[in-house]
């Protein structure tokens, strides 16, 4: 079956004509209960927020908002986030225990149960999705989305979940669960997968997902080991350094870019792959696998640029200076302008084919390094990511 790019006009999750038009009384309602929300958390602990958390979290309203008018899936995922979180944080009833004694904490809702979850449902998609792909099998593909889908779900529940845990431990231990190398491979895992589903509603096809759902299996790889031979879940206080709302911005910023650039790669691969005639009548056009590697790229460029800006503007705060040419932000650097050249090239040059995607390819060694690799081999400020 020859498979064409969808325009924004063949998917209903894909309105470009304007946010503000069009909107229904739900997408209001939904936007009323964000902003109720952030308000409501304002009015309780605002007492412990600064001026500059207190600004994120009344962004965050009309910014999810957004989002889920221009991809109506967020709206139905952030709901039932919301909904899952809120019942795991009311089974708790102020007592970490309750996490043995409580079935649904016990096997379903606590963090770590929850992400043991998404970590099963990462691995069976990606057996479905592969599935589906050399079977010809567009049950096998179905089945592999929604799995991906209650993976996210079920990853994302578990973070908000450990947010709260964090505090019932203590106050002074309490924070945003970015802060070590176990939370932040969760993180990858559910930004990679989040811009997966979204490229493969917008296309229209799910054959590619199978190559990029092998990089999101080889991280949660990583997790289970991690987590297994460290007792990495376990929560820790943080190190002076880390007790910043810098961090809540950083990070998250950092892992967009993480997340789509591993995710351009791995298109990348299945651009090569079709190329070389392998799996060619079971891959999307060429010309679609290059506009989603392109459009990952640039994605996450963009958030890889201000996440940049922000560990500088960190570093000053914490260190005294803007840049120390540490590893951790040497390797920054060179996948920054590793990405800046390859979008130079693709807007200055015309940079197609194989070439870019290639270079698409050993930019995920590059990247992989940068975000591993320095932890394992450097060390420096940021020796904290040490594994």
């Amino acid at each position: 079956m020859e498979l064409t790019q969808a325009t924004p006009q063949d998917h209903p999750d894909n309105d470009h004509h304007g946010l503000l038009k069009g909107r229904s009384l739900f997408d209001w309602l939904f936007a009323a209960f964000l902003l109720l929300g952030a308000l409501y958390s304002l009015n309780r602990y605002g007492a412990f927020m600064d001026i500059y958390e207190k600004g994120i979290l009344l962004a965050a309203a009309p910014t999810f908002a957004g989002l889920s008018w221009y991809w109506r899936s967020a709206r139905t995922l952030i709901l039932l986030i919301t909904a899952l979180a809120l019942s795991g944080i009311y089974f708790y009833a102020g007592n970490l225990e309750m996490a043995q004694t409580r079935f649904f904490l016990k096997y379903l809702l606590s963090s770590q149960s929850a992400i043991l979850w998404m970590s099963t449902l990462f691995f069976l998609s990606t057996l479905f999705y592969w599935g589906g792909l050399l079977a010809r099998s567009d049950f096998g593909g179905a089945v592999g989305s929604k799995l991906c889908w209650a993976a996210i779900l079920m990853g994302f529940t578990g973070m908000m979940v450990r947010w709260y845990e964090s505090y019932l431990l203590g106050a002074d231990i309490g924070h945003i669960p970015v802060s070590n190398l176990y939370e932040v491979f969760v993180l990858f895992c559910l930004i990679t997968s989040l811009f997966l589903v979204f490229y493969e509603q917008k296309y229209q096809t799910r054959q590619v997902s199978a190559f990029v759902m092998l990089v999101i299996s080889a991280a949660v790889g990583f997790l289970l080991w991690y987590m297994t031979s460290r007792d990495a879940h376990e929560i820790q206080p943080l190190v002076p350094a880390l007790q910043s709302w810098w961090m809540k911005i950083h990070v998250p910023a950092n892992f967009i870019g993480y997340g789509t650039f591993a995710l351009a790669a791995m298109v990348g691969v299945a651009y090569l792959c079709k190329a070389k005639g392998i799996l060619a009548d079971r891959l999307p056009e060429l010309e679609v696998l290059d506009d989603i590697m392109y459009k990952a790229i640039a994605v996450g460029f963009a958030f890889f640029t201000i996440a940049t800006i922000l560990g500088a503007l960190w570093a000053a705060d914490a260190w005294g200076g803007y840049w120390s040419w540490d590893p951790k932000e040497t390797w920054a650097l060179i996948v920054w302008l590793n990405y800046a050249a390859w979008l130079h090239m693709r807007l200055m040059k015309g940079l197609r084919g194989q070439v870019a995607a290639w270079w698409a390819v050993t930019g995920l060694l590059v990247t992989s390094f940068a975000f591993l690799g320095v932890n394992m081999f450097l060390s420096g400020l940021h020796s904290y990511g040490e594994l």
